[in-house]
Formats: C-alpha cells, structure tokens, sequence
C-alpha cells in the first residue's frame, strides 16, 4: 500500500494553523517557510534596520506561536493575524526602548562593486537604498507602519486596517503622508522632479 503525503504547499495559512493545533509538526514548518523572510523584512524596516533584534523578534513570535497556537483564531485571516501581532511586538518594543535609535548613515553598508560596468548605477541605487532606510525610519511609527505593511510587505488597506485598528480611511491618510513625505525627501533621486 502506497502512502500519500499531505500537500502542505497547498494547503492555506488557516488550515495549516487547524493542523498544527492538532500536533502536525509539518504544519508549522510551512508556515515557518512561508513568513520567516516576510516578518524579518517587517521587523527589519520597523525596528531601525537592526538585524540582530529583527531575527530575535522574529525568533520569539514564532516561538510564541509554538508554545500557543491556540492564540489564533481560525475564523480570522492568519497573514493580518500574524501581522498585528508583530506590529504589537514593535510598539512593545518602541516603549521598551523610550528613545528611537539614531539611524545610521549607511556608509558601512556600501556593496563592493566588481568592474567598471553601471559603476555610475551601482552607485546611485546603494545612495538610493541608504537614503530611502534613513527616511523611512525619520517617519513616525504609524506612518512607517502602514507604509512598510503595504508596499513593502504587500498587504491591502483592509489587511492593514484590521492590524493597526484604524479605519481604512485613516489607513489611506496616513499612506498618503508618508507616500508625500517619502517623495519629497527622495525628489533628488527622479530628475524629472528636479527640473
């Protein structure tokens, strides 16, 4: 007799969770794969660019999920569920803190370029990258948390909405906010602008 073994690439984020509360170890791993890189991107543009405290946030919400995945709540959507928890991690993590960091300047994170080809570009996208982090960072947390949620980790104004408990109007407001003051501190970067 032929085993068959369960799809997990298959299955969604709300079935998998069912699974694991079950015991099904596979389960969570899936969902480990699915959201590891996602929620250190998050937590990497929220918490001042600092990898180290990025993978330990990460580390502990999944950490916490193993010790109660109970917590979830199967009638709700698991990627807004998972965000508001984060999002929750990095305002306890803002009050831990009192003080934001100072941002760096970037100049350590300069990429070594190989050749004399798009030198010029290479360039101009690292002054770019180091310019937009520091920006971003320079928003306040719920300008940069909206904006981070939805062009950065993809999630729709509803999603956001539901994570941050604003309405979605307030959601759009503050996207606009940081959209404008992103582009105004970034004008330097779009000649066209410049003219």
């Amino acid at each position: 007799m032929r085993l068959f073994r369960k799809a997990y690439n298959k299955e969604t984020d709300e079935q998998l969770m069912i699974a694991f509360g079950k015991g099904d170890k596979k389960a969570f791993d899936e969902i480990y794969v699915r959201y590891n890189r996602m929620l250190y991107g998050y937590f990497l543009n929220m918490l001042w660019r600092d990898e180290e405290k990025a993978e330990d946030m990460v580390h502990d919400l999944f950490a916490k999920l193993i010790k109660n995945p109970q917590l979830f709540d199967t009638d709700r959507s698991f990627r807004v569920w998972l965000f508001s928890v984060a999002a929750n991690q990095c305002k306890n993590e803002y009050k831990r803190m009192g003080v934001r960091k100072n941002t760096r300047n970037g100049a350590d994170e300069m990429t070594h370029v190989a050749g004399s080809e798009n030198v010029l570009f290479a360039v101009q996208n690292q002054q770019f990258k180091v310019a937009f982090e520091n920006e971003l960072q320079q928003l306040e947390d719920k300008h940069r948390d909206v904006f981070t949620l939805r062009h950065i980790d993809g999630l729709s104004i509803k999603e956001i909405a539901e994570i941050t408990g604003a309405n979605e109007g307030t959601v759009k407001s503050r996207l606009f906010y940081a959209t404008k003051y992103l582009a105004e501190k970034l004008k330097a970067f779009h000649p066209q602008l410049n003219m």
